[in-house]
């Protein structure tokens, strides 16, 4: 579980990253480690509750973990997301960058969860 969130948040720092902001750009909204820790600390609790509930469905293996993530994205996930972005009239986009982030990060963990069993 703690293999699967540290993949995730290095994920998530890739995907960021890969939008092409300058490294100044970046240092204007990061002075504060607070997001990097409310990242870190939501990647084990997200980690733990997939891993919780490929447990509850008694389908740990790479497949159920896969399965599991992508349920969760479509019913959890991406109607947050997208009802979120829809209000503060972000552009689709924007949604698509964040929801497809949020995609990746569930289908890593849970082939990892799935991988080592929990």
């Amino acid at each position: 579980m703690v293999v699967a969130a540290v993949a995730a948040f290095l994920l998530g720092w890739r995907w960021y990253t890969a939008l092409g902001k300058s490294k100044e750009e970046c240092d204007k909204t990061q002075h504060s480690p607070t997001p990097l820790i409310i990242a870190a600390v939501s990647c084990f609790l997200m980690a733990w509750m997939l891993a919780g509930l490929m447990g509850h469905l008694s389908d740990v293996t790479i497949k159920g973990g896969v399965v599991s993530a992508i349920f969760v994205w479509i019913g959890f996930v991406l109607t947050t997301v997208a009802t979120n972005h829809a209000f503060e009239g972000l552009r689709p986009l924007v949604t698509a960058i964040d929801a497809g982030h949020w995609l990746a990060v569930l289908i890593l963990m849970g082939a990892i969860i799935g991988a080592f069993g929990a």
